[in-house]
Parts: structure tokens; C-alpha cells; sequence
């Protein structure tokens, strides 16, 4: 991972061979190579000899310590970069950006070097892949997360699995590349400068947010809004119905359940929205215009992008709490998308409705199903442990950076955005229009952390804190 890190470090560098400005902080990306390659060979050296498996206490340390030790990697080149970055704001923006949070502590965008705007970006779009891999194939073998929901034989670390899963993975990077690619043209195609289409093309597909301009998406035309809003939604889908679509299953994309609830969250309530804005402000009201605003602007808060095309938290009463609630849901389960996932609220509903049908038949028996299939106690089980534990760990941080003498609204939205990988959070510091530069490095710490823990599912990271964990 070292390795395969350090040879993205050199592309900022080699992408900007042409450009007239240059790479001005080539130097400190070739140092972070080093570090980060010389560091990955000496892992290798000394590990070339171990064959053995890799037991699931082995597989916890490695997946919650590799994203964390990443984040601390991608933050060197802002940190060598000759643009006087503390080392808690480089942290803070490489652990964004790797964990597709897409909040920033950075101002004045459209004049910062492009060799770090791009470095954001590219660590957005690695970070989009590193989620779905992780989503798919690890994570189910732990025991943790949606897709145990979802897995099929290729989640499997058996011989009989790996096969299979690398199929899967080689099917999922295809598909990950096929749709960046085409956003990046799209975008260019539509009036954006190739550099702005590049960027804007990795980040949309990483639901991550990133942009290169302080305003924005806010500087685009409403075709690029409208362009944007439809690429977000594909990163929230799960990548891996993409695959079976391209292996002949035709249709089961639109058949899973908790796409069909995605899509029509992001059709009704866009709708609603427009209406509300139409009836407190009818006055030279543009239906065209304040529809792709307020659909552009929902979805990338339902899909934890976090791009703004102006500070919606402005709309008014309803609007900020409607945004506040939206910042809960997220995307599907398998996709690039963070937040508490849509099938986990279809969960709800079916335990919902099953107590409500033993008040009125209490010797009935029920059966759980979701897209046709069962659903075991052991995933519900896991589902209520992740609610507990989210609504927990935002009890907990918001009462730290409030601590902190942070205000409550920007307290609160600061630990739902980072828990959630939305980005931005509500309010005129770190709201659509702001950013966390002006927080104190403490508070950026412990945001720091809940991109990390929101982005892991949250009980990965409990697990391995716990002292019966390292006890055997």
C-alpha cells in the first residue's frame, strides 16, 4: 500500500509536465515518494518469507491501522509544500481526502498551486476504490458493515472464494475507471477547463467533494450541476450490481431494494424543496434554475459529496433542518458513498413493522426478508449495535469540540459531518460557504478521527480499542 501510494505521489508532477505553472511543489512530492516507497520496500524485505493466512484479529489491525497510517502518509506532501501548512491542517486535509469527507481547512482555491489541488483529488478518487474494496471483500469477512447483507461467495477468504473475488475486484475497478473517465469528458465537454474537468471528474465518482475553486460548483452552469448530480448518484449505487449488470444480470440494479429507496428519496424530496422555495420567495421565482440548485444540492448531501453550489443552510428554518436530517442517510451499501447507509433505515422499518404486528397477533410468527432474502437476528443484531455506537460516538464528539467553545449547531453538524463523510457542516464557520481552517487544532484532531471511524463503519474501530481484543 506504501508503494502503490508513493507511485500516485509522482502524478501531480508527471499531469502537469505541460502546464504553464508548473509543479511548484514537486520537490515535496518527490520526498513523500520516497519516504513512502523506501518505507513499503523495507515492509516488503522483511515480510517476503511470511505464507501464512491472515486471521481475522490479523485483518482488524490491518484494516483499521492501514487507513490510518494512509490518512498520516497522504498529509506529506501539504506538509513539505512550500505554502507554510501546519501539520494538523495537512492531516486533517489528507484524511479528508482519503476517506472522501471532502471538509477542508483550505482557503483561496482558485489561486492555491494546482499540484496540491490535484494531490486532493487524486487521493479522493483512491480512497473512492479503496472504499468499495473494502465495503465488498473485507469488511464482510470481519462480520462488519451492509454488505454482509449483500455477500455473495466472493466475499469469502477461502480458495474456493478468491477466485471469484478476484474476478469481482478486477469487474469493480473496471467499472470505477470506466465512470471517471467519462465524467472527467463529460464535464470538459460542457465548458470546464480540462484541469477543472479532471479534478471535478475524480471527485464526483469518489462522492468526496473536493473542489478547485472556493465557490465551488457554484461557478458552473446548471447543465454541469445537473451533470454532476447524476454522476454523484452513480458513485452512491453499489458498484458491485454494476459488475453483475456487465456479466449478463441484467436489471439488477433497479431491483434492489435500497436503490429503488434511493432513488425516490432524491426525487420527492428535491421536489418538495423546490416547492417550499417557490412559496416563500414566488417573486422571480426560475423553476428550471432553483430545481437544479435544489436537486443538485440535496444529492450531494444525501450521497456525502459535499459540493455546494451556494449556502443552502441560507434557505431558511426547513431547509437547515431538512439538511440536517439528510446528512444521516447516505448512499448505498457497497458504493463510494458514507453516511448511516439507506438499507439500514429499510432494516428499521421491517423491525418497525413486525412489533407492531405482535401487539396484534403476539403468537404469530414472522419472517424477516429483504430483496428476497432473509434476514438472520445476527444482522439485526449488528445493525442496532451500529446505531448505538454511531449515535454514541456523535453524543461524544460533539460534547468535545463543544468543550472546546465551539457553538452547539457547529459542534453538532462538525460530528455528524465527520461521522458521516459529508463534508461540509451547517453554519456560518464551517457551513457551506466556510470551512474548518478557524477551528482549533484540537477540535481538527477529533474531526480527524470521526472521518477515519465513520468511514471504517465505526465497529471495526471499537473492536480493536477494546482490551479483550489484544488479550489472547
Amino acid at each position: 500500500m506504501f508503494v502503490l501510494l508513493s507511485i500516485f505521489m509522482t502524478l501531480p508532477a508527471l499531469l502537469l509536465l505541460g502546464d504553464p505553472g508548473g509543479a511548484p511543489n514537486s520537490m515535496a512530492f518527490a520526498e513523500s515518494a520516497a519516504i513512502a516507497c523506501g518505507l513499503g520496500v523495507l515492509g516488503l524485505l522483511a515480510t517476503y518469507r511470511n505464507t501464512g493466512d491472515l486471521k481475522t484479529r490479523y485483518m482488524f489491525v490491518l484494516t483499521v491501522s492501514s487507513w490510518f497510517i494512509i490518512s498520516l502518509f497522504a498529509a506529506l506532501p501539504f506538509y513539505l509544500s512550500d505554502n507554510n501548512i501546519s501539520f494538523v491542517d495537512a492531516v486533517f486535509e489528507g484524511t479528508s481526502g482519503i476517506t472522501t469527507t471532502g471538509a477542508t481547512v483550505f482557503s483561496g482555491l482558485d489561486q492555491m498551486d494546482r499540484d496540491l489541488l490535484l494531490w486532493r483529488s487524486i487521493l479522493q478518487w483512491l480512497g473512492g476504490i479503496g472504499i468499495i474494496g473494502m465495503f465488498v471483500a473485507v469488511l464482510p469477512f470481519l462480520r462488519v458493515g451492509g454488505m454482509r447483507l449483500f455477500a455473495t461467495e466472493s466475499s469469502e477468504w477461502t480458495e474456493k472464494g478468491l477466485p471469484r473475488m478476484k474476478t469481482l475486484s478486477r469487474g469493480l475497478l473496471f467499472v470505477y475507471v470506466v465512470f471517471s473517465v467519462v465524467a472527467v469528458v463529460t464535464y470538459w465537454l460542457s465548458g470546464m477547463t480540462l484541469f477543472d474537468a479532471f479534478n471535478h471528474g475524480l471527485t464526483s465518482i469518489a462522492t468526496g467533494g473536493f473542489s478547485t475553486s472556493d465557490l465551488s460548483m457554484g461557478k458552473f452552469s446548471d447543465l454541469i450541476l445537473m451533470e454532476a448530480t447524476l454522476f454523484m448518484i452513480i458513485g452512491s449505487l453499489p458498484f458491485f450490481l454494476f459488475v453483475r449488470e456487465m456479466h449478463g444480470q441484467h436489471g439488477v440494479l433497479f431491483r434492489d431494494k435500497q436503490v429503488r429507496l434511493f432513488l425516490a428519496i432524491l426525487l420527492v424530496v428535491p421536489a418538495l424543496m423546490t416547492v417550499y422555495h417557490w412559496w416563500v420567495s414566488p417573486v422571480d421565482f426560475d423553476l428550471l434554475h432553483n430545481y437544479a440548485i435544489t436537486v443538485f444540492n440535496i444529492t450531494s448531501v444525501v450521497t456525502t459529496t459535499g459540493y455546494a453550489s451556494e449556502d443552502y443552510s441560507a434557505w431558511g428554518p426547513l431547509a437547515f433542518v431538512v439538511f440536517f436530517f439528510l446528512m444521516f442517510v447516505g448512499g448505498c451499501s457497497g458504493s463510494t458513498a458514507g453516511g448511516m447507509k439507506i438499507f439500514r433505515f429499510q432494516l428499521s422499518l421491517i423491525i418497525l413493522r413486525e412489533q407492531l404486528m405482535r401487539l396484534l397477533h403476539p403468537r404469530a410468527v414472522f419472517t424477516r426478508n429483504y430483496n428476497n432474502r432473509a434476514v438472520s437476528d445476527e444482522i439485526i443484531s449488528s445493525m442496532i449495535a451500529y446505531t448505538f455506537i454511531f449515535l454514541l460516538c456523535l453524543l461524544i464528539i460533539t460534547i468535545l469540540l463543544a468543550s472546546l467553545q465551539l457553538d452547539f449547531v457547529t459542534a453538532l453538524s462538525g460530528a455528524l459531518t465527520s461521522l458521516t463523510n459529508v463534508g461540509p457542516g451547517l453554519g456560518e464557520i464551517i457551513g457551506p460557504a466556510g470551512n474548518f481552517g478557524p477551528l482549533p487544532d484540537a477540535a481538527k484532531w477529533i474531526l480527524a478521527v470521526g472521518m477515519l471511524m465513520g468511514r471504517l463503519e465505526i465497529l471495526s474501530v471499537v473492536i480493536v480499542l477494546t482490551p479483550a481484543f489484544w488479550r489472547h
